[in-house]
């Protein structure tokens, strides 16, 4: 049996590991896979709405049968019970706020908790690189970068250790970047990923043909970040971003953070004169974010009418119990869409 101590407001662990209020999931599930002997059994539960309850503070949990319930008017102590006994604590909640209990939204459509989720704690960096949020840089017609707003563990030269604390800064990245721009800008990568040939070339008059000079195609990938870099195997340059939001029911999930990007395309422009030239309305742009429903924003952005359809598998287990995702083409960005309409990537690539 686990014995755990509860520190209201903060944590549930002991002398060899905690589970932290605004620790990432992939840091509890790294801890659940140490404890692999100890720990037996585990649920994740989560649903196509991937509704969170965020805790902090701390309550307590007793099953009464409903036919005590009338008495309780003067605290647990005024419930009375036929054999004497005193209830037992069935489920404890650390969470955030003064109330666990969850309200509704936008009218009742949507719910959301009460409490706002904890940042980061500062114990759970481990001298990572980490990302508050990525804005996308446009011009009037086609992506040039990102703009990463980074934080992590940062302070004094000579007192880092003893006084650690949250340092801020911003970078950018650009298309035509090469490795060793994203490399000063954004540090290593947690991994570098070279891709397979491309099987759309067997469809080449010319696939019979072998490549002479063996080049791939490369990606770093920033999964603290949520982002993915690829460059050009000839000229080593930057020629993608990769933006991933991390949901539940994604092939990817827990591979990546949540990249928190925001991304702003102009509309279709409608309307037309007597003459036959477009009328300049200066339409408002359209914004999309990791939380934005694809279905939300695609008509006003007229993306391709048939998506290309993507189901991942691996080379061990070819099957793939979340489903496949569909991509869609908006100018020179590329959304890859879940089956409940929430965006899993978004993918910008640099135009000719």
């Amino acid at each position: 049996m686990l014995e755990l101590e509860v520190v209201p407001e903060r944590s549930l662990g002991c002398e060899q590991w905690e589970f932290i209020l605004g620790m990432h999931f992939s840091q509890s599930v790294a801890i659940i896979q140490s404890q692999v002997g100890i720990i037996r059994g585990v649920q994740v539960l989560y649903s196509d709405t991937v509704f969170v309850l965020n805790f902090r503070g701390l309550s307590f949990y007793f099953p009464i049968d409903s036919k005590f319930q009338p008495g309780y008017a003067h605290g647990l102590g005024s419930l009375r019970f036929s054999n004497g006994a005193s209830p037992l604590v069935a489920k404890t909640a650390i969470y955030v706020g003064n109330n666990v209990a969850t309200g509704t939204a936008g009218g009742g459509e949507e719910h959301s908790p009460k409490t706002s989720p904890p940042p980061l704690p500062l114990v759970c960096y481990h001298n990572n690189l980490y990302l508050d949020k990525a804005e996308v840089i446009r011009d009037k017609v086609r992506t040039r970068g990102l703009k990463l707003h980074l934080f992590t563990e940062g302070g004094s030269a000579t007192r880092v250790l003893l006084e650690p604390k949250k340092h801020r800064f911003t970078k950018e990245v650009w298309f035509g970047d090469s490795c060793e721009d994203v490399l000063s800008a954004l540090g290593a990568p947690s991994r570098v990923f070279f891709k397979a040939e491309d099987k759309m070339r067997i469809h080449s008059p010319h696939a019979h043909k072998r490549d002479k000079t063996r080049r791939s195609d490369f990606f770093y990938n920033y999964f603290t970040l949520g982002l993915d870099v690829l460059f050009d195997a000839k000229t080593q340059w930057v020629k993608k971003f990769v933006l991933h939001t991390n949901y539940p029911g994604h092939y990817n999930f827990n591979m990546y953070h949540r990249c928190e990007f925001t991304l702003n395309l102009p509309p279709e422009t409608i309307g037309a004169s007597d003459s036959g030239k477009l009328i300049d309305v200066s339409p408002s742009p359209v914004t999309i974010t990791a939380y934005t429903k694809w279905d939300r924003v695609s008509e006003q952005l007229k993306a391709s009418a048939r998506p290309v359809v993507l189901n991942r598998a691996s080379s061990t287990n070819t099957t793939n119990p979340f489903g496949c995702t569909f991509c869609y083409g908006v100018r020179d960005v590329i959304v890859e869409v879940m089956a409940n309409q929430h965006i899993a990537s978004v993918t910008l690539y640099e135009t000719a």
